[in-house]
């Protein structure tokens, strides 16, 4: 009988992870050791697996650093028009495994690793997250950066270099407890600082009115120093830039003439203006208005734009000046798109910068402005939307308030004219709410400023026309249009699925890796025996591995046979983990009472952050892991029913449970999802989704068939004519006799027998106050987990639906989504030109990218 293969002799079968050529095995070693040698490691057996992570990191930088020069040369000759992608969030997780498939260098370090005695998945886990983002916003940018690069635009993610990005969480007797995320303690290989790029951010001050016009005077300065990421394509040999600000202190700062004296305190003041940098606020979906936000808000797009001018200005551009002086051209050169309304400052800084500075009339700037900005929405939730008071626009950005002021007036001089007479239209479209405080309106601002605003899937976008933006869509109904969001298949499929990606590519070649609709070829093997049971045996292994992970990680035993049964995102009221629990509460009295009945066995897991400040999440982690104390320690229910809280959910551990995951749960109220795209990544790795029709969920039931997903629930227009007449919770409480006995349990205490009264909150909202009308869906919601259990029982039929959904993912690339607003928003077309390695002459005139100028 033949052994069972090691997990390097698997990896190695894989084609997908690129070829071993021997001479790279060896060049790749040799480089390693030079590092190794590098890090003051004379003695290998002194060496720590940091160390060893470290070399290899440097090693494959090595392989990046000429292609990044290269591209960015190629850029400069060619002249392109440049792609700006402002947000002030990118979740990129790790960059190693990434960094290695994209180059096509995977399976060579591998076997280099191996030759020298190291297991290259262990170092590839000494990698900290790169947290910069809080979930979905700033992981799509994250996912947008790939995708820019594959497609061969020239293109940089702007953003700021957080030194604590979002908190590490650990579940302390059930609660969560936030630690600092120090995710620099050990440097970070993949960044080059640029001083030589430093520029100054001005803050408070005031205007003064010169004869040449208002100058922002008597201002505090603080410096902004930039960190590059390079930013690889997928085997295309383009390398872009991720540019991070950091907030340095200038030299003489706070040691003006009238500090004198107390010199010490000036020096210890510095961190005043470094604060700027130090953490991402961790909130999603939630508007908290506090000075350092707004300052940081400035500060990434204050630095950026002063960036990209300097760009446009020095730019090759096929003429003999020695810089471009007039700004005609500017929109045909710069594209810059609003990650949500953080940057939107970006807007009345342009201004100035045009107005102020460059001295162009006030209607030739806005015009530039207008047509270089588009702006993606992200949330309908009201409390999510930014307004920022105006005494505070005042107090830290003087000009900025006139500019805003200025740009408001002409707006409602604009809209009077259509509108003569309609008050009501005005106050509604204005920039400013009137109120205490008066408050600016950052969407408004963003709509008005851009020419393009999107939603991120085609039901949040008609819902942005027909609600939130309706009256500025009346006017400007070609300004709004619909970019359904996307994921990255080679992070989410090649990288954390490459038993799957391996096996798609038997059937139908690799180039899916690049055109994801190439999936759709897989509907040929819907009956393929052979096919189907390779399908279920990668997904058997993922869940056996995971299963060990949770094992060696939570101490818990899980049935690898059960339904994973999966709900990782942020944990928010309208996200409803609540129905989840409910569920699951369902199940376990169900069980309790028919104990000898034969049921379907399930792992429930729930991941995902609350902010540190939002009470009714952290109290509905507690209540999940205080259901999962009483559940697990039943002896009645065995392991048939296990609740695992996964903590610490994160970019690295959401490659490692998506492609172990059978049910994917996006059971959101209809109309609050903007999109997700968690959604995506398990439809992709071969999980089936109940949900509601809300966000991508439509499209991905669209693209695969309602019936081969599990849809339950009420739809946009149930929820709005259950909003007309009134939601009463008591009256499904009093109907349905399950909910009522899981609810009686939460109050009573059966899961809190300690402290009975602990989740009265949660009992309290969810029967008076629940705005996302949990009860309304929970007969359809159980009802159609009876449907999954009876599918998961004839496990061929469930694959073939399996296999139906990966074949219908190739619209939920980012691919795509970056492709539609290359030629939709930015004026732009993808190109597939592949430059030269370094290794070869760069012969320019060979190259005609498809780029428009």
């Amino acid at each position: 009988m033949s052994k069972p293969l090691t997990d390097h002799e698997k990896r190695k079968q894989i084609s997908v992870r690129g070829i071993a050529g021997l001479g790279d095995v060896a060049e790749i070693k040799k480089s390693f050791n030079r590092h190794l040698h590098f890090t003051l490691v004379k003695d290998r057996n002194v060496a720590t697996p940091r160390d060893y992570y470290f070399a290899l990191a440097h090693t494959v930088r090595d392989h990046l650093v000429g292609r990044w020069i290269r591209t960015q040369q190629y850029y400069y000759e060619k002249d392109p028009k440049r792609i700006h992608y402002l947000s002030l969030e990118f979740y990129m997780g790790r960059t190693l495994q990434n960094t290695m498939i994209n180059l096509g260098l995977q399976n060579a370090c591998d076997e280099a690793i191996y030759q020298l005695g190291l297991d290259l998945e262990e170092l590839e886990e000494i990698e900290e997250d790169a947290g910069l983002g809080n979930g979905g916003l700033g992981r799509l940018a994250a996912c947008f950066l790939d995708s820019m690069a594959s497609l061969g635009l020239a293109a940089y993610g702007y953003g700021i270099r957080y030194e604590f990005g979002i908190f590490n969480q650990k579940i302390t007797k059930g609660w969560q407890v936030e630690e600092a995320d120090d995710w620099l303690r050990y440097g970070n290989p993949w960044e080059k600082a640029r001083p030589e790029y430093m520029l100054p951010v001005h803050f408070y001050g005031r205007v003064a009115h010169t004869p040449e016009g208002p100058k922002w005077v008597d201002t505090q300065v603080v410096l902004a120093m930039p960190y590059d990421t390079p930013v690889p394509g997928y085997k295309n040999n383009t390398v872009n830039t991720m540019r991070l600000w950091s907030a340095k202190a200038p030299n003489d700062f706070n040691l003006q003439e009238f500090n004198v004296g107390d010199y010490i305190q000036a020096v210890l003041d510095r961190n005043l203006a470094e604060n700027i940098s130090r953490v991402l606020y961790p909130n999603d979906n939630f508007f908290e208005g506090k000075e350092l936000r707004l300052k940081q808000e400035y500060f990434v797009v204050a630095a950026t734009l002063q960036d990209i001018i300097r760009r446009f200005k020095s730019s090759k551009f096929g003429c003999r000046d020695p810089v471009r002086t007039s700004f005609e051209t500017f929109h045909e050169k710069v594209a810059i798109q609003l990650n949500d309304t953080h940057p939107a400052l970006a807007i009345p800084e342009l201004m100035r910068i045009l107005v102020d500075i460059e001295r162009l009339d006030w209607e030739k700037a806005w015009e530039i402005t207008t047509k270089t900005c588009a702006y993606t929405n992200h949330t309908v939730l009201p409390e999510a939307l930014e307004r920022w008071p105006v005494h505070m626009f005042e107090k830290l950005l003087p000009r900025h308030l006139q500019i805003i002021y200025e740009i408001n007036q002409r707006h409602l001089d604009r809209v009077a004219v259509l509108y003569p007479g309609d008050n009501d239209r005005l106050c509604r479209m204005s920039l400013i709410e009137e109120g205490d405080p008066k408050r600016i309106n950052m969407a408004h601002l963003c709509v008005v400023g851009s020419h393009a605003v999107n939603g991120v899937a085609r039901i949040h976008s008609d819902i942005v026309k027909t609600t939130v933006f309706k009256d500025f869509c009346d006017i400007e109904p070609e300004k709004f249009q619909n970019k359904t969001n996307g994921i990255t298949p080679r992070r989410w499929l090649l990288l954390c699925n490459p038993g799957l990606a391996d096996i798609i590519a038997e059937k139908i070649g690799e180039d899916f890796l690049t055109d994801l609709f190439q999936l759709k070829k897989l509907l040929d093997f819907v009956n393929d025996e052979m096919f189907i049971r390779d399908v279920a045996k990668v997904k058997q292994e993922n869940k056996l591995k995971f299963a060990a992970y949770l094992e060696s990680e939570y101490k818990v035993k899980i049935n690898p046979e059960s339904i994973f049964d999966i709900q990782v995102k942020r944990i928010h009221e309208y996200k409803r983990q609540l129905l989840n629990c409910l569920h699951v509460i369902t199940l376990y009295n169900r069980i309790r009472k028919e104990p000898n009945k034969k049921f379907v066995p399930r792992t429930v897991m729930i991941g995902g952050k609350a902010a540190p400040g939002y009470h009714m999440a952290k109290i509905i982690i507690k209540l999940f892991t205080s259901v999962g104390e009483v559940v697990n320690h039943d002896p009645v229910v065995g392991d048939r029913l296990k609740v695992i809280f996964l903590e610490n959910y994160r970019v690295s551990l959401a490659e490692k449970v998506i492609p172990a995951a059978d049910l994917s749960e996006q059971i959101s109220t209809a109309g609050t999802e903007a999109s997700g795209t968690g959604n995506m990544k398990f439809m992709l790795n071969g999980a089936l989704t109940i949900g509601t029709m809300d966000g991508a969920n439509v499209e991905m039931a669209e693209e695969a068939g309602e019936e081969n997903l599990f849809i339950f629930g009420m739809r946009v227009e149930d929820v709005e004519a259950m909003d007309k007449k009134g939601y009463n919770a008591r009256e499904y409480y009093e109907r349905l006799p399950e909910l009522k006995q899981v609810m009686d349990q939460i109050s009573t205490g059966f899961f809190s027998p300690k402290e009975p009264e602990l989740f009265k909150d949660v009992v309290n909202m969810l029967m008076n106050h629940d705005r996302f009308k949990v009860f309304a869906d929970y007969e359809a919601y159980i009802s159609c987990q009876e449907k999954v259990n009876e599918l998961y029982r004839n496990p061929k039929e469930w694959t073939k639906k399996v296999i139906r959904n990966i074949a219908a993912s190739g619209k939920f690339s980012s691919d795509r989504t970056i492709a539609e607003y290359a030629r939709e928003v930015w004026g732009v077309e993808p190109s597939d030109v592949k430059i030269p390695p370094p290794n070869e002459p760069l012969e320019l005139h060979m190259y005609q990218p498809n780029t428009t100028a």
